[in-house]
């Protein structure tokens, strides 16, 4: 009898330019048809951060619609207590593993585990890598997350139309989670010509990424960083903009600029990005603080890769729309990529209407 991941080998070989060709359609899963059920194993990093929690719940909400059981686990950012936690799911026998990794480079050995149990793997949100055994990849464009930030701080700056020169300050995400990269990538792409020119000054000198993260994207170690910053850097100047790629970073910051009187006697905040769309910094951006954040709608990603597992259990192809981006240091790994959504005080209303109530906005 031919086993699960072999079948999966078929489906990502000989049906890959099928799954390519269909891309746009809407996927067989979730069309009401039966579940065989099973039980999925669902990783996620922690529960510090909203929306991993968001994430946790619409994940099993979708998979037990379709008739599945599922155990969910949090790592509390802790690699080790994830690697554990996969281990034991793989001792479970479950059907499947949908993973977001904390530490994308320390898995392989836990993923050998499942490989050799027969388990596939959908590496969630986070691509895990240095591992031939994840066979699918869902997350947004994150590049394209990346270029949103930039594009918001183009626009309020005036850059476009010559303004400057305006002092910036950037923040990038944990070093050991891949998405970091495309979202730095991203927003320098369209802000590094204006760093070229002049018409961007980053008086701290700290531009490269290895510079910039921010270890568990933990909004204290980055408020730190800012009133470091703040005091080093900026006695007597003014900071105009800060990409942010987190609104838990987001937050951080701007306590940090705070306390140096920013937002009080006549001394406006900064533009200051971010990412998520976190309650808690939506309603700072209505309150004229936090200036933009990027939506992303982590009820379809849960969707998507619902209908995924269900569509490697049945012997379907997976419903992918890019094949070969997603390089993991050992394989290219197929991927579906979701559109996210820029979000600033002209447009929440529209764009987040459904997600947040009027009265959990205030």
């Amino acid at each position: 009898m031919r086993t699960r991941r072999a079948a999966l080998g078929i489906i990502t070989g000989a049906s890959l330019a099928l799954a390519l060709s269909a891309c746009g359609e809407q996927s067989a899963a979730g069309s009401g048809s039966e579940s065989e059920g099973g039980t999925i194993g669902i990783a996620m990093p922690t529960k510090s951060s909203e929306r991993w929690l968001t994430d946790g719940e619409s994940l099993v909400k979708d998979l037990g619609a379709k008739g599945y059981e599922t155990t969910l686990v949090y790592g509390d950012d802790d690699p080790q207590a994830q690697i554990t936690q996969i281990a034991d799911l793989v001792q479970q026998r479950v059907d499947v593993l949908i993973i977001a990794a904390i530490d994308n480079k320390s898995l392989t050995g836990v993923l050998q585990q499942a490989a050799d149990a027969d388990i596939p793997v959908i590496s969630y949100d986070r691509l895990i890598l240095g591992s031939g055994n994840v066979d699918y990849y869902v997350s947004f464009d994150n590049e394209q997350v990346g270029r949103q930030q930039a594009r918001h701080i183009i626009d309020r700056l005036g850059l476009e139309k010559g303004k400057g020169p305006f002092t910036l300050e950037l923040f990038a995400g944990s070093p050991d989670d891949n998405n970091t990269r495309y979202f730095y990538e991203g927003a320098m792409y369209l802000l590094q010509p204006y760093l070229d020119s002049g018409q961007l000054v980053v008086r701290s000198g700290e531009i490269k990424l290895e510079k910039i993260t921010t270890l568990r994207w933990d909004g204290t170690t980055a408020e730190a960083r800012m009133k470091r910053i703040l005091s080093t850097s900026y006695n007597g100047r003014t900071v105009d903009a800060v990409l942010s790629p987190y609104d838990g970073i987001s937050r951080g910051v701007l306590s940090a600029l705070k306390s140096y009187g920013y937002g009080s006697d006549g001394k406006d905040l900064p533009v200051v990005t971010g990412q998520d769309a976190e309650l808690a910094s939506v309603k700072s951006i209505i309150a004229g603080e936090q200036s933009q954040t990027v939506y992303k709608d982590l009820r379809e990603l849960a969707t998507v890769t619902a209908n995924m597992a269900d569509d490697i259990l049945k012997g379907r192809t997976p419903r992918i729309n890019n094949r070969r981006s997603y390089q993991n240091g050992v394989k290219a790994v197929p991927a579906y990529l979701l559109q996210p959504a820029s979000v600033d005080k002209s447009n929440y209303a529209s764009v987040l209407a459904g997600y947040y109530t009027a009265d959990e906005l205030g």
